[in-house]
């Protein structure tokens, strides 16, 4: 009988090489010139090397030549990003420094499994109808555990939250999710055009007014809205951590839900869920029947300014906002999407509104989706830089167009005891279709 190998940690290292072994040629490129540390919050911050794009790519390369374990301690530092695509966009070898920050989260969830508390989330997370009977029920009893902070949208807790710093405000769960204060169909006569409207978590269970907003203006320009209630959500939460496995899954079913609407466009309110939707073909790349599906429902997505822009909307009953308003740019809309003219062209034709450039626009705010609750300091402090440029503006509201980022610019206005209140940008355009007199 032959003699059984003993199975030495080099053998092991050597195992986790191979789940890196295809991004071998791309990390090469990476001339470790340190140009991304000039753009990175992270690295501007903590001037620690490892949170760097240049610095974990390193450690990817040290994985991929057995010398380096896929550990507790690699699994950390891949964490240690906001995925913000700053280290890419400021490349000059054009290294996707973000993918392949995610593919070494892909690695150690292969690697070593995610860890049991994203598991879970993710698990009731994919569970379409389980997830909406719990945050339905948060939304009717949030009153008991958490309380208002007067005029910002926002709530503190009441009692100790496990995960959550206790002084960290967030929108409220909404007494009825969006998609339940709706028909399937939202009717106008004569529409010019139909959409389905992909709501997203956020939008659907906290943040309705932003979603009302987005309905109210489509009425108002004669555009018929569908709301498909078996839409959940995106599988961006999902593929930024590293498990693309579930992920895409999770896009499976949103391109069956969208691909046979009778619809001329989806749209979306979230910079970071019309990334995804848009995407889904990169997700999908390995398998050719699913790439199809998803570029065929790609070709329809439009984030909300962007179809208003391409396809036009009215200014004659516009009413004036006479208010400042400066803009915070999010990550997926600036640099996944390339959309960053269009919100501010809509911003300006609103009649009072007074347009203020912040300092720093297009930088990230710190929320990074779960990166802010994992990592809730670190994310405070380049949110409190983010207030300190809108505070230098003066201005009486923040327009983004992520409810992410509305989320993380609140909290730290509050903790920073500014006045700025923060909106989408289309909530400011339906402000001021109402003080034109239309009614929804």
């Amino acid at each position: 009988m032959a003699e059984e190998k003993e199975i030495t940690a080099a053998d092991l290292n050597a195992q986790d090489a191979t789940l890196l072994r295809d991004l071998e040629d791309a990390m090469a490129n990476c001339m470790k010139c340190g140009n991304c540390q000039a753009v990175c919050p992270i690295y501007r911050e903590t001037r620690q090397e490892n949170m760097v794009a240049r610095g974990k790519i390193s450690l990817m390369q040290g994985v991929l030549s057995g010398k380096i374990p896929v550990s507790a301690n690699f699994d950390h530092i891949m964490a240690m990003c906001l995925n913000c695509k700053s280290c890419a966009a400021n490349c000059p070898c054009g290294v996707e420094a973000d993918e392949l920050i995610l593919r070494g989260r892909n690695a150690s969830v292969k690697a070593r499994g995610l860890h049991p508390i994203k598991k879970n989330v993710f698990r009731l997370l994919a569970n379409r109808s389980l997830f909406d009977a719990a945050l339905k029920l948060g939304g009717m009893f949030g009153w008991m555990t958490f309380k208002e902070v007067p005029g910002k949208n926002a709530v503190k807790s009441r009692l100790p939250m496990p995960g959550m710093d206790p002084e960290r405000a967030t929108p409220p769960l909404a007494a009825k999710p969006l998609r339940s204060q709706y028909p399937e169909v939202i009717k106008c006569d004569n529409p010019k055009y139909r959409v389905a409207f992909f709501t997203g978590c956020t939008i659907n269970y906290m943040y309705t007014d932003m979603g009302k907003a987005v309905i109210d203006v489509l009425h108002a320009n004669d555009v018929e809205v569908v709301l498909p209630p078996k839409q959940h959500c995106c599988g961006t939460p999902v593929h930024v951590s590293g498990e693309f496995d579930l992920a895409n899954e999770m896009a499976k079913n949103m391109i069956e839900v969208f691909e046979n609407l009778d619809v001329d466009y989806i749209v979306g309110a979230c910079g970071s869920c019309v990334e995804a939707l848009k995407h889904y073909p990169v997700w999908l790349k390995d398998d050719p029947e699913w790439k199809a599906r998803a570029e065929k429902m790609a070709a329809k997505v439009r984030e909300i300014s962007e179809l208003l822009m391409e396809r036009g909307y009215r200014t004659d009953i516009l009413g004036p906002v006479n208010k400042k308003v400066t803009m915070h740019d999010p990550c997926h809309m600036v640099r996944g999407l390339g959309i960053t003219k269009e919100p501010r062209d809509v911003l300006k034709s609103i009649p009072g509104l007074e347009f203020i450039e912040m300092k720093e626009h297009d930088r990230c705010c710190g929320s990074g989706g779960s990166f802010c609750m994992a990592h809730y300091e670190m994310s405070r402090e380049i949110n409190d830089r983010k207030c300190s440029n809108i505070d230098a503006t003066h201005a009486d509201f923040v327009a983004t167009s992520c409810p992410s980022c509305r989320m993380h610019i609140t909290d730290g206005i509050i903790h920073n005891k500014m006045p700025q209140v923060v909106y989408h940008p289309i909530q400011l355009l339906a402000q001021s279709y109402y003080a034109g007199g239309y009614k929804a």
